[in-house]
């Protein structure tokens, strides 16, 4: 392995791609089998273009996310000596993968640097990759805004506690970047059908205002996709 390679290989990744890469190799040759058998101009031409285009393209997406993730784990600590366990490498270079968004990419990339501990195995960071996973980048924009932007308070046991913040109906289209209000209104369902906002949030298409407080779990995912391993207390300076 270059040198090139060893500043992008950070905690051992180039290993797991490897892996990603056979399989990825398999599922193309299944599906092609499948084309064939209907069309094989198709088959053909499927083939290519996974090959020369798709696969390129996943790959620039996974060292770009790698790249910030090295980025972010010197921010908040020494990287030096701190490992990601396989779980979490796998599922943000699988997940990751897919995802051209900047804003995306700096959160997968946060989860990877968040993940990384002195012995390697924590796996908490596995639960938030699934719900990552699911967002969109209008989705991902509000979350982070609800979770800086709201009132955090200590609990007596200890706990960061996020208050409502409330907002414009226009503010909130204007930082998820869209002008769609109906568009808008399913995000936010979805945000709170995946546990990230509170049950509560939502449009208030008569005061033309919107409610918007994140959960506990998903103030933890944006602290975490940030690339910070440490409590919102922490985080917040509560």
């Amino acid at each position: 392995m270059t040198d090139s390679d060893k500043s992008l290989d950070i905690l051992g990744i180039k290993p797991v791609a490897d892996a990603v890469s056979v399989v990825t190799t398999a599922t193309t040759a299944g599906i092609g089998a499948f084309l064939s058998r209907i069309c094989l101009p198709a088959a053909e031409e499927y083939g290519l273009l996974l090959r020369d285009k798709v696969g390129a393209w996943r790959a620039q997406n996974a060292i770009a996310i790698a790249t910030k993730a090295e980025t972010k784990l010197r921010r908040f600590s020494n990287p030096d000596g701190r490992h990601a366990h396989p779980r979490l490498v796998g599922a943000v270079i699988e997940n990751g993968s897919w995802v051209e968004d900047d804003f995306l990419q700096e959160m997968w990339a946060g989860l990877l640097a968040s993940g990384c501990t002195e012995d390697g195995q924590d796996q908490l960071n596995v639960i938030f990759s699934t719900s990552l996973a699911q967002l969109t980048p209008a989705q991902a924009k509000v979350l982070q805004f609800a979770c800086e932007r709201c009132q955090k308070i200590r609990s007596s046991s200890g706990l960061a506690v996020p208050k409502v913040l409330i907002i414009s109906v226009a503010e909130v289209l204007e930082v998820a970047g869209i002008s769609d209000v109906h568009s808008m209104d399913l995000q936010l369902d979805h945000l709170r059908g995946i546990g990230l906002l509170d049950i509560a949030s939502g449009l208030n298409p008569d005061a033309e205002m919107a409610d918007l407080c994140p959960t506990a779990l998903g103030l933890q995912l944006f602290i975490r996709s940030e690339g910070f391993l440490g409590s919102p207390l922490e985080y917040f300076g509560l």
